[in-house]
């Protein structure tokens, strides 16, 4: 999907470019001073134009020095499977569809730091559309959205920079950094910002039990800011909650709103990761279940283990109810030799707990079925 309009306002185009103070407004510390230790040129290691990794390698350059200046028209020009786009640093403020037949896609940060590659729109659900059709909806919002199977993402940034402050009194407020659809999909050191409905684990359809896999990743945002139906695995990542000044008291929003399939046996799983927060302590719960209007069958399942909670999440009651009529309870959440203040809950019944047997199920493998992710391997 192509930009639908200018941005307009000043330093939003800037909001979130690499290293530096702009990144203080999602809470993020400055980039590394790693200049002097990286390959000459904007592609690093991977090649140029001139010296492609294959034939199938395109170069992205907002300045022109690649192959294409957008990554949509990068994915558009890469008809068929197997194709590796290599991202310059810079800001791309776009959106991006990638359709269920470009399989096998790879998109690499060329300075192996998300920081410098970001890939960044601003529409909401409540954004009315320039044709005067409606909003975009939840969906709709989407800064990128993949559909293709096998699709591998290497230290890229994903974001959505709407504010609240940009539609006032609009309820329509989630704004979707990333969709993800396709079946084996996997992201490494890859950053997810945004604040409602930051990462949209999802599939292509109810029966479609999507595999994906997010390793070394920061995801941050305020309200179900992980959220959807697909089987997921969370490895090694970061959590960060924020603050919000549009409220006055706790909860200001939760980390985790799975709508799993009542057939699939596996949804979230976050293992050895960490939740952080810039908000005042036990102002965020863990997560609640979310069953859509589309399936009312659904049962949610999260679990999360051997994770280090901060004490923005509320350790006493970390669950919530999204709906009175799917009380959280019922549902399929669970935690295992979790550690940190957030993990220091009182009330037994609050916090449900693994057997070691039930822990031995679940993992990575057994979450994954047979599908090993491999990270793109640097020549």
């Amino acid at each position: 999907m192509p930009s639908h309009h200018p941005r307009s306002g000043p330093g939003r185009r800037s909001f979130l470019v690499g290293a530096g103070a702009a990144l203080a407004a999602l809470a993020l510390p400055a980039a590394p001073a790693m200049a002097a230790e990286r390959p000459a040129g904007p592609f690093g290691r991977y090649g140029s134009p001139s010296a492609r990794l294959s034939a199938k390698t395109l170069y992205v350059h907002p300045g022109g020095l690649g192959d294409h200046t957008s990554v949509q028209a990068a994915v558009s020009a890469a008809s068929g499977a197997g194709w590796t786009l290599v991202l310059a640093p810079g800001t791309y403020r776009e959106t991006v569809a990638v359709s269920a037949a470009r399989t096998g896609m790879t998109w690499i940060g060329a300075s192996g730091d998300a920081r410098d590659v970001v890939v960044v729109y601003d529409n909401a659900a409540g954004t009315p559309k320039p044709d005067g059709s409606g909003t975009y909806g939840t969906t709709g919002s989407a800064t990128v959205t993949l559909q293709a199977a096998d699709f591998t993402a290497h230290a890229v940034t994903f974001a959505n920079d709407f504010l609240r402050t940009d539609l006032p009194g609009n309820p329509g407020t989630q704004a979707v950094a990333l969709k993800a659809q396709g079946d084996r999909s996997a992201f490494f050191h890859c950053r997810f910002l945004g604040h409602q409905d930051t990462l949209y684990a999802d599939s292509m359809s109810l029966t479609a039990f999507a595999r994906q896999y997010f390793a070394h990743c920061h995801v941050e945002g305020d309200v179900d800011f992980v959220f959807g139906r697909a089987t997921a695995v969370f490895e090694h990542c970061h959590f960060r909650t924020l603050v919000r000044t549009d409220l006055a008291g706790a909860p200001y929003g939760f980390v985790f709103a799975p709508s799993t399939a009542r057939a699939n046996p596996h949804g979230f799983l976050a293992s050895r990761c960490r939740v952080t927060s810039e908000a005042p302590d036990g102002f965020y719960k863990l997560a609640r279940p979310w069953v859509p209007g589309s399936d009312h069958t659904a049962w949610p399942s999260l679990v999360v283990r051997e994770s280090v909670l901060g004490a923005g999440i509320d350790a006493v009651a970390p669950y919530a109810d999204m709906r009175a009529e799917y009380p959280w309870q019922e549902q399929r959440f669970a935690e295992y030799r979790n550690v940190g203040r957030g993990a220091e809950g009182t009330v037994p019944e609050n916090r449900p707990q693994l057997t070691a047997g039930q822990a031995a199920e679940a993992t990575r493998a057994v979450y994954l079925g047979g599908w090993e992710p491999v990270a793109p391997v640097c020549p």
